[in-house]
């Protein structure tokens, strides 16, 4: 899962929400990474979101959609292109529009009390200047997303273009999300998760948030 969908899956508060997107930026044991609960209840579930997805059937088909020249790359373009149905069809998933809920993301991450590691502290501003959340709606704004992730080291430079892979597989990639999404939706309300996140304060139902 990347970033838009982590946020959605996050537990429904300003401290679950920077959880959620820390989770591939914090490694270890959390219990001494001095993280507030909530922070620390998003992190985790970001972690348990990852396993449940690297697992699931139909992700496995979407990423033996992606060409040979990129396989090694397929777990990188599928979160993304699940992210570009996602934002899509997000009013179908939540009842705040996606440029709402997107700007409130940015609103909470220019303002958190919490230090944070220095890469994601350095890609936050970024993320709200280009409107990171929105632009997965369009074929263009993944193509984007991958160009800049491409320059990141040599090693991505494969992700450029990336975007013609999503093209060529269209509908295989589409089916695998929606054969997908409802299944990592029910884990996420499932008693263990909920459990933790009716601890949390200011709780919202994930299809009825409010801000």
């Amino acid at each position: 899962m990347n970033f838009l969908a982590h946020l959605l899956l996050s537990p429904p508060t300003p401290d679950g929400r920077l959880g959620g997107l820390l989770g591939d930026f914090v490694k270890g044991p959390l219990d001494q990474a001095g993280y507030p609960p909530g922070v620390t209840a998003g992190i985790r579930l970001h972690r348990r979101v990852d396993s449940f997805t690297d697992a699931h059937p139909a992700v496995q088909v979407a990423r033996n959609l992606v060409s040979p020249g990129r396989r090694r790359f397929a777990g990188i373009l599928v979160d993304i292109f699940f992210d570009h149905f996602l934002a899509q069809r997000w009013e179908r998933w939540h009842a705040v529009p996606l440029p709402r809920f997107a700007s409130t993301v940015y609103d909470e991450l220019a303002r958190t009390p919490h230090s944070v590691p220095s890469r994601f502290a350095l890609m936050a501003p970024t993320m709200a200047a280009q409107d990171w959340l929105g632009s997965y709606a369009s074929a263009v704004g993944i193509s984007l997303t991958l160009e800049r992730m491409s320059h990141r080291s040599p090693v991505a430079a494969p992700l450029a273009g990336g975007g013609e892979e999503l093209i060529g597989a269209f509908d295989g990639f589409e089916r695998a999300f929606e054969s997908f999404f409802p299944d990592v939706l029910a884990m996420v309300a499932g008693p263990d998760n909920q459990q933790q996140v009716r601890a949390l304060p200011d709780h919202r139902a994930i299809s009825t948030l409010a801000f």
